[in-house]
């Protein structure tokens, strides 16, 4: 039997981006949480194999839930999932029981690794199994620099807040066919070929920001 995974994290994009991860390696996704309460009742009910959970959520952050699944859901191994580089964060996730700390800014087979190692070695001791890993499986970036024009960037962020082709042709009292012209150029500079890649590539580079929930 595979490992089963359950992915908790309030923005819709990650948890797209990682079910591709985990599922393009062999790994069964069970299930997905936006909000901490949600998590912690997924985890109860599917008793996944791993958990990878964000901190920061509504309703209850993942710290609390990972307390709370130690003695609900006991068989499930949590690995935190954050944007956070902090010592003090990883030390409460570790003593609230969590057996590894992952980052969201690396490569896919690195958060792969993490969940796998979670699920067949159990515990990693007092050392994260990763400290740095990513929340999405965005393709390679190109080589050097990335850089998008003002209007590139608005024109992406709209995207990612979740706006169609026409909303963001109106938003920006512009022509759909000039949205479709700059979505090319956009593509063509960050070395990918749709919008939902072009949405993840945007962010791990530091062009848009996630929507606010």
């Amino acid at each position: 039997m595979g490992t089963t995974v359950l992915v908790v994290d309030d923005h819709r994009l990650v948890r797209e981006g990682l079910r591709r991860t985990l599922v393009d390696a062999g790994l069964e996704v069970v299930g997905e949480a936006e909000n901490g309460e949600r998590a912690l009742a997924l985890a109860v009910d599917l008793r996944p194999d791993v958990a990878l959970m964000d901190i920061s959520m509504p309703t209850m952050d993942g710290l609390t839930v990972t307390r709370r699944l130690r003695s609900r859901a006991p068989g499930t191994r949590v690995v935190v999932l954050t944007m956070h580089d902090d010592e003090g964060l990883l030390e409460q996730a570790f003593a609230a029981g969590a057996v590894g700390y992952l980052l969201k800014d690396a490569g896919g087979a690195e958060v792969v690794d993490a969940v796998r190692r979670a699920h067949t070695e159990g515990t990693a001791g007092s050392s994260p199994l990763g400290r740095r890993a990513p929340a999405v499986d965005a393709p390679p970036a190109p080589a050097g620099g990335v850089e998008l024009s003002d209007r590139e960037r608005e024109v992406l962020q709209l995207f990612a807040d979740g706006c169609r082709p026409a909303e963001v042709a109106a938003r920006l009292f512009i022509s759909p066919k000039t949205v479709r012209n700059h979505l090319s150029h956009i593509y063509a500079k960050l070395g990918v070929g749709d919008r939902s890649q072009a949405i993840v590539a945007g962010l791990q580079h530091g062009l848009i920001d996630l929507p606010e929930r």
